[in-house]
Parts: C-alpha cells; sequence; structure tokens
C-alpha cells in the first residue's frame, strides 16, 4: 500500500517520505533514522556531520549563479510520535508505518503517520538529491528528539552553522507563516506508598476511551477531553459515595499528546458492585454529553475483574486523587496581545499509579518565561501538599517573535504574490526548536511553515496532498528569492 504514496507529486518529496516511513524513528530511540540520513548523504557524496547529541547537518553547494545568495539553514526533526489505537496491533519499534491515501489525504492505519515532521524531512532531501532546482548554499539540519524535550536542538553548539537564515518546516498549515513560541517545562510529580490488602472482595475494570486527544499545545485550546481528568473525576466520585478502593490506573502516555484512554483497577464490597456500575453507566450519560461536540466517541465502561493483592492506602488515596483533581489542565491564560493565541496552558499528560509508586506526569507551555514557572508552581504545590516529590525538566525557552526580519518579509510578500490573499502570519503555543536555537544563534532570522496537517500526535493524524504541492512550490520560489549576501 506505501508503494501508491510514491506516485504523488512531487514525486521525489513523496518517494522520500516513504522511504523514511520505513524506518522506525520514535523519540530517544533514533539510532536508525540517523544511520539512514546520514547514509542518504554520503550516497549523493554530500559533507555530513553528526554532533554529539546526533543531530545530523548535511551541506550542499549552491547551484550556479547563486553561489553569492545567503546561506540558508533548512530544518526538520527526525523523531516522530508513536500513538496507536488501541484496538490496534503495531510494534513501533520494529515496523513501518502503513499508509494510504484516502482522497486529497495520506493516513495511516490506526497509528500516526509521522507526517509530523516527516514531511519536511522528506522536502530537504528531495532538495538535497534535485539536479534541476535553484538554491543557495544550504546547510540541511535534522534534529533528534524534538518530540519528548528538543534535546538535539538543546545540544546543538554555537559555530557549527554558518547561515543567518533559518527555514523550519515544522508548521502544520499552509497558510502560515509562525514567528514565535511557547516555551515549555516538564513537571513529574514522583511517589511512593505502602501498598495495603483490600477490604473488599470484588474487583472491577473502569475503562475511559475514544477520546479525540491531539496536540498538547496546538490542540489545547479545542476544549478536548482528557481522559486522566476524566477517570480521575469518576475515581474520586466513587470513593466519595461508595468508599471504592484503588488498586492501579494507568492513563495516557506522551507529554505532548492530549490522553486519549486510562484504566483503573477498582475494589470494592460484592453488595455494593450493582451501584458502582450504575454509577459509571450514569457517570458515562453525562460526560458524553458533555463532550459530544469534541469527543463524540468517549465512552466510559465497567467489567468485571480479578481481585489485586494490593491497594493504596486509604489517606494516600484521598490526597492523590485530590491533587490530581487540583491539577490545572487546559488553558491558563490566553494572551493579552495577540488575539486568540494561548499564552499558558498545562497538559495532565500521563498517570501511572502501582505497587506501591505513582508518577503524574505533565507538560507546561507558556511564550512567557515567568508565567511559565508560575504555573509550574501552582501544579507542584498541590502535588506537594499530597507528599509528592516534584522534578521540573525538559525545560527549554520561547521564541520571540521578530515581525520585521527581512525573511519574514520576503516570505510574506512572496505568499501574497503567489496566492492573492495575505498569510497568517502568526505565534503559536505548540513548541518549535526556533527560540532553542536562536540561544546558540541570536542573530538567526527564522520562519516556520508546512503544509496542512492534522491530527497530529494521535492516530487521527493526516496529511493533504494538495497542500504539500502548494508548500514544496513556495518552498522553491523561497529559494530563488533568497537575497544576496550582504
Amino acid at each position: 500500500m506505501n508503494e501508491q504514496i510514491r506516485t504523488l507529486a512531487p514525486q521525489s518529496l513523496w518517494s522520500h517520505f516513504t522511504d523514511l516511513n520505513a524506518v522506525p524513528r520514535p523519540s530517544k530511540k533514533e539510532q536508525r533514522v540517523i544511520a539512514f540520513i546520514k547514509a542518504f548523504g554520503e550516497q549523493l557524496s554530500l559533507p555530513v556531520t553528526e554532533d554529539e547529541a546526533g543531530n545530523v547537518i548535511i551541506r550542499k553547494a549552491a547551484t550556479p549563479g547563486m553561489e553569492n545568495r545567503e546561506t540558508i539553514v533548512i530544518q526538520s526533526h527526525l523523531d516522530m510520535v508513536h500513538q496507536k489505537n488501541n484496538d490496534t496491533t503495531f510494534d513501533f519499534d520494529t515496523q513501518g508505518i502503513e499508509m494510504y491515501v484516502d482522497g486529497d489525504w495520506v493516513r495511516a492505519r490506526g497509528t500516526t503517520l509521522g507526517a509530523d515532521n516527516g514531511i519536511g524531512v522528506a522536502a530537504i532531501m528531495a532538495l538535497l538529491s534535485a539536479t534541476d532546482i535553484p538554491h543557495p548554499a544550504i546547510e540541511a539540519l535534522f534534529t533528534i528528539d524534538e518530540e519528548t524535550g528538543m534535546t538535539g536542538a538543546l545540544s546543538l553548539k554555537g559555530g557549527i552553522l554558518t547561515g543567518n537564515i533559518l527555514l523550519n518546516l515544522d508548521t502544520e498549515a499552509d497558510n502560515e507563516l509562525t514567528i514565535g513560541c511557547a516555551g515549555g517545562v516538564d513537571v513529574t510529580a514522583d511517589g511512593s506508598y505502602s501498598p495495603v490488602i483490600p477490604a473488599g472482595n470484588a474487583a472491577l475494570t473502569i475503562t475511559v476511551k475514544g477520546l479525540t486527544g491531539g496536540h498538547s499545545g496546538g490542540d489545547i485550546h479545542l476544549g478536548r477531553g482528557n481522559a486522566n481528568k476524566i477517570m480521575n473525576r469518576l475515581l474520586l466520585q466513587l470513593t466519595k459515595d461508595l468508599g471504592i478502593e484503588l488498586a492501579t490506573v494507568s492513563g495516557g502516555s506522551l507529554r505532548n499528546a492530549i490522553p486519549r484512554e486510562s484504566v483503573a483497577l477498582i475494589v470494592t464490597e460484592t453488595g455494593k458492585v450493582q451501584a458502582v456500575k450504575e454509577a459509571v453507566t450514569a457517570f458515562n450519560a453525562i460526560v458524553k454529553d458533555e463532550y459530544r461536540i469534541t469527543d463524540a466517541a468517549i465512552s466510559v465502561t465497567v467489567s468485571d475483574a480479578s481481585l489485586p493483592t494490593h491497594v493504596l492506602p486509604h489517606d494516600v488515596q484521598g490526597h492523590l486523587l485530590r491533587a490530581i483533581y487540583t491539577c490545572q489542565n487546559g488553558i491558563y491564560r490566553m494572551s493579552p496581545e495577540i488575539a486568540g493565541l494561548v499564552q499558558s496552558s498545562n497538559n495532565l499528560a500521563r498517570v501511572a499509579i502501582a505497587d506501591g509508586t505513582y508518577s503524574i506526569q505533565c507538560l507546561t507551555r507558556s511564550s512567557v518565561d515567568s508565567e511559565k514557572w508560575d504555573l509550574a508552581a501552582s501544579i507542584s504545590s498541590a502535588f506537594e501538599l499530597a507528599g509528592a516529590r516534584m522534578n521540573f525538566s525538559g525545560i527549554y525557552p520561547g521564541w520571540q517573535p521578530r515581525r520585521d526580519a527581512p525573511i519574514v518579509r520576503l516570505m510574506d510578500n512572496l505568499y501574497q504574490e503567489m496566492y492573492k490573499e495575505p498569510a497568517h502570519v502568526n505565534a503559536v503555543h505548540a513548541g518549535l526548536e526556533c527560540g532553542i536555537l536562536g540561544t546558540n544563534y541570536p542573530d538567526m532570522q527564522m520562519i516556520s511553515f508546512g503544509p496542512n496537517i492534522t491530527g497530529a500526535h494521535s492516530p487521527d493524524e493526516r496529511v493533504q496532498i494538495s497542500s504539500v504541492q502548494k508548500f514544496w512550490a513556495y518552498l522553491l520560489e523561497t529559494l530563488k528569492r533568497i537575497p544576496v549576501k550582504s
């Protein structure tokens, strides 16, 4: 089925995307894709460099007549978010993505597609392998681990790149030119407890599933349900009303994905089983109504289970459920400067409780650094009261917009010339590597753009074929317009 993708236009880009998607490339496990991209550059007899972090740089000289133009850095990240539907059997560590054409879109079967940021990588590969595309000197920068910490960008040292203009190909709407983004911090609450023998004699499994999910930055303003918050709401209700005991909870996976599923194992008394089931059924009806617009397929179910040997102590259960209930999720503050832009938010991404330990993982974002830390402190306070140990990691800065940068003006005017309408020049709440790269390259002009991609970070991810064609044409024309060196 993937061979059909190679026939799409532009064929070089789609063929490279197909080759890339045959390589497993989860964040923090990029060894195979690093080897793949290095071999690609070496086969073209181009200079290839790998830095200490695993970022790969491939350089290509300017085409005849373009030698006097500014050198450009074209950048995309090699890793992809690995998410699949609960009923999909797929091993991301060994299998390539299974793609298919759906009208004007390319999708994957039950998994994320990897168009984020694989289309950008494939576009760069198509440029590097082309013999008939005019362009200035290119430094192709392929970073690693963008999705779970941006450690590739954080580790890139100053002085390695010589270009003064960076084109980041990681935006997901083809009418947008992005010139700013939010920074972020991973907030983690860890703790331990002494498990106790359950007092009840009947066990039940509760499952929350069918939520839409999505990107925890770019989609956070859409009001979609968070499986961890929904599950916790139900568990606290059942604790208060029916005295259930909690054995385990497993909800969500990656910090940058809105959680779509959660599963909990609880214990109750035989005489209360029916009451618990009726409460879950009633709760299911409530949330189906609340989320009928954003998460029409939401489902909260309960089924009989084997009795676990241990549960949480009553006080630990109460404190932890209340801390999770208190934890901010979603928008914290909208930007007072840019209409419609989320300024600060938090995603309650992962809840794991089992066998005497728990871990609560969040991704806190803000384009205002002080507000990012204020929100992180608010979240931390709730879990510290519950006795958790707090850890802040994966810290990265935001990207301050420079509306008057020459590359922004050039591409803004070019868009209007080509498409007879103004581009949407904006900042985004999602994390982009530009802010981090700008730390060591403060004078570099930066802009981010790309084709239409929807459902990123979820199995609903898809990329629009006609939009890729538009993006490609725009990229090629931009390369022709890169100014002469000053």
